[in-house]
């Protein structure tokens, strides 16, 4: 598992600032399609690794903010995306499409 995690962490670390991924978009690039939840799990204790993951860059795939709680406060994903640039209405990012960051083109 940790091998797994491993992973994600570095397609996370380079998704560019100002864009955004979603969950099942990491887990069909690591060719595990249809473990999304995985990659939130791994994602979930992200901010013990080193260096830095990004995990405010990933989102569920309609754009919505699902991992927020795991920031340690309701807005602080909110105001990271918005310190790149991106706009969240009501815990989803506006204009999703124009954002996202898809591995599987960017990273092949």
């Amino acid at each position: 598992m940790s091998d797994f995690y491993e992973m994600v962490y570095e397609v996370v670390r380079q998704i560019p600032p100002g864009r955004v991924t979603s969950f099942g978009a990491i887990a069909r690039y690591l060719g595990t399609e249809g473990s999304a939840r995985m990659v939130g799990w791994a994602l979930n204790i992200s901010h013990l690794k080193t260096p830095h993951v990004p995990a405010h860059r990933v989102v569920n795939r309609n754009g919505l903010l699902t991992g927020k709680i795991h920031f340690g406060g309701s807005t602080i994903m909110q105001e990271l995306l918005e310190n790149e640039g991106i706009t969240v209405k009501d815990n989803c990012v506006v204009d999703f499409d124009h954002y996202f960051w898809d591995p599987m083109k960017e990273l092949s």
